[in-house]
Parts: C-alpha cells; structure tokens; sequence
C-alpha cells in the first residue's frame, strides 16, 4: 500500500547560497513539505495525527544531488509512503524542474512511529485504514 502527492513550488532567495543554487541542506525542508502535503491531501494532518499521540521521527535520510536550481525557479515534487513494517514508514521524494522535467534531487526519509513519550507503537486502526482508503 502507498500514497502519493505531488506539489509544486518556488526555490527561494533564502534558499540559495553564494554558487547561485538552492542549499543542499534545504532539500530535507523541502521532504518536509512534500510530506505534510501528502498526508494532508489524505486526510491525515501532522498537527491532528500528534494531537491522537501518534508522532513521525525522522529515523534514517538519505539525498541525492542531481540537478541544479535557482531562485525563482518552479519546482515538482513528487512524495510517495508506503509502510516499510509493523512500525516504519518510508517516503520516497523526486524533485525535477517543472517545466523541463531536469532532476534536481531525489532521495527518502523513513519514519517510526512513537507515542507523545517517543516509544515506537504500531499505527493505530484509523491510521492504517486511511492510508488503505488513499491508496485504493
């Protein structure tokens, strides 16, 4: 079972660095969103998921650089989850010029899931049942 999203966005002048690209260390930030955007798109916002206790440690990352960006540039990024366990999540991410389709980076973060105190659980029923709703 997986879920995918797919947003654009705009590289920022903050997100640039003195070579005239994006900062590689924005592109966990930009995971980030893809993430939240996925899960929001499902009905899984991260501020109600935390609010019924269930949280998404980041527990393993990995990038891969492979195009250059600029400021003002549009980007596409592509977020696809699937469980990878009983208590691990995985989030794969691609990141290419939206109007060329040129690679700028791609890569995956993988999560647990913790109560509020940070000890891993499984994910609840309502949790697994919407993940299977948005992948059908």
């Amino acid at each position: 079972m997986s879920v995918q999203s797919v947003i654009q966005f705009r590289v920022r002048y903050c997100e640039t660095d003195q070579m005239g690209t994006y900062s590689n260390s924005r592109v966990l930030e930009w995971f980030e969103c893809g993430r939240t955007e996925l899960f929001r798109t499902i009905g899984l916002p991260y501020a109600e998921m935390e609010r019924k206790g269930v949280m998404l440690p980041v527990i393993e990352a990995n990038i891969k650089y492979t195009g250059r960006a600029k400021y003002d540039d549009l980007l596409e990024m592509t977020t696809t989850c699937k469980l990878i366990s009983k208590v691990r999540i995985r989030c794969d991410v691609k990141i290419v010029h939206a109007k060329t389709n040129q690679p700028v980076a791609e890569g995956y973060t993988v999560h647990a899931f913790t109560n509020a105190a940070g000890k891993v659980i499984r994910p609840p029923d309502w949790l697994i049942r919407t993940l299977q709703a948005a992948s059908s």
